[in-house]
């Protein structure tokens, strides 16, 4: 299956750097990704790519490129990104800008990997989604599509995992906590009830609630993200609410009676968004690590067994100083070479 010069890098190949560095340049946050997925798309077909759209919403689409019409294996990662926009600026050995590592310098080392993959006779597709920092809709909207190749036998999955192969990662859960109050005039208290005093009260009790475990993927966490409540100063609020996302190693339902039971009547639960855990394939070879943050894999069903990897540290993710070394960033080229042909080995021997 493997061409002897397959690691080895030619001529006429792309330079990851310049790619991720011309990506970069693009503001892409989410919800806006048109003209960075327009980019890409030129880039591709100019190169030979033969590139399909699939809707997501109104004027946003994943996008699809294949090199043959049968693929195997499917690299994957997204092209949006959070706020704010950060032009990309070289320093030294290193990359900086928004999406350098979360994900635009992967998707720059999935599109150098997948020319030498296609170059080599391997049937390969780039699946590069929109929406993976919100709601997960590119992901979605890719798996339900008639374009979703029944060949793909493995998917590669691009998040910043600083370069070793991920046996597992948390799935997420979001949270809405919600107490009514009574307003009254805050010199007279007594006349009314204060839905953010019980709110801080409920949640300061979270730090010693007893969460799910898991072996593999070790503890739940949740974090207060976001509060708010109250009309003015001298009101007792009469309502108050805070945003909470969990970090789930077992199922969410096992999660949520739990926090049910802990809430009771003292306010209203609901959950939002939810990803499962999941466990994913590993390779020989590979130094291997569980990852605490969410991906699209669990929206990717169709696209063959999962595998997640790539250059660059979550830690520096969503940060001012995001960034990617550049020997890191190269290097993953030969990597997701590596990885997809073992991987297919792998399915081969199944």
């Amino acid at each position: 299956m493997t061409s002897p010069t397959l690691l080895e890098a030619t001529p006429a190949a792309l330079d990851p750097l310049a790619v991720a560095t011309t990506l970069i340049s693009v503001d892409s946050t989410s919800g806006h990704e048109g003209e960075v997925v327009a980019a890409v798309e030129r880039l591709l077909t100019e190169r030979g790519w033969t590139t399909l759209r699939i809707p997501v919403s109104e004027g946003r689409d994943d996008l699809l490129a294949t090199g043959s019409p049968a693929p195997l294996v499917t690299l994957s990662t997204h092209l949006d990104t959070v706020p704010p926009f950060l032009p990309p600026r070289l320093d030294g050995g290193r990359l900086y800008g928004r999406g350098a590592c979360d994900a635009k310098g992967i998707a720059a080392a999935m599109i150098c990997a997948g020319e030498r993959l296609r170059d080599a006779g391997i049937p390969v597709a780039l699946l590069f989604v929109v929406g993976e920092e919100t709601a997960h809709d590119g992901a979605h909207a890719a798996n339900d599509s008639h374009l979703a190749p029944s060949t793909s036998r493995v998917l590669i999955n691009g998040e910043p995992t600083e370069s070793v192969l991920a046996v597992g990662t948390k799935g997420a859960l979001r949270l809405t906590i919600t107490t009514e109050g009574r307003a009254a005039h805050s010199a007279y208290p007594h006349l009314g009830r204060s839905a953010t005093a019980e709110l801080v009260r409920l949640l300061a009790e979270l730090d010693d609630l007893p969460l799910p475990t898991d072996p593999l993927l070790g503890e739940t966490t949740i974090n207060i993200g976001r509060l708010a409540g109250g009309v003015a100063d001298n009101v007792t609020a009469p309502h108050a609410e805070a945003r909470l996302m969990a970090r789930l190693v077992t199922p969410a339902d096992e999660l949520m009676g739990l926090l049910r039971s802990w809430v009771g009547d003292r306010a209203r639960i609901e959950p939002g968004v939810t990803i499962p855990p999941v466990r994913l394939g590993v390779v020989e070879g590979f130094p291997t690590a569980v990852v605490a943050y969410a991906t699209d894999i669990p929206a990717l069903t169709r696209w063959g067994t999962p595998y997640l990897f790539g250059p660059g540290s979550i830690h520096v993710a969503h940060t001012a100083d995001e960034h990617i070394e550049v020997a890191e960033l190269r290097a993953a080229v030969d990597a997701y070479v590596r990885l997809a042909t073992e991987a297919l080995r792998s399915e081969e021997r199944r």
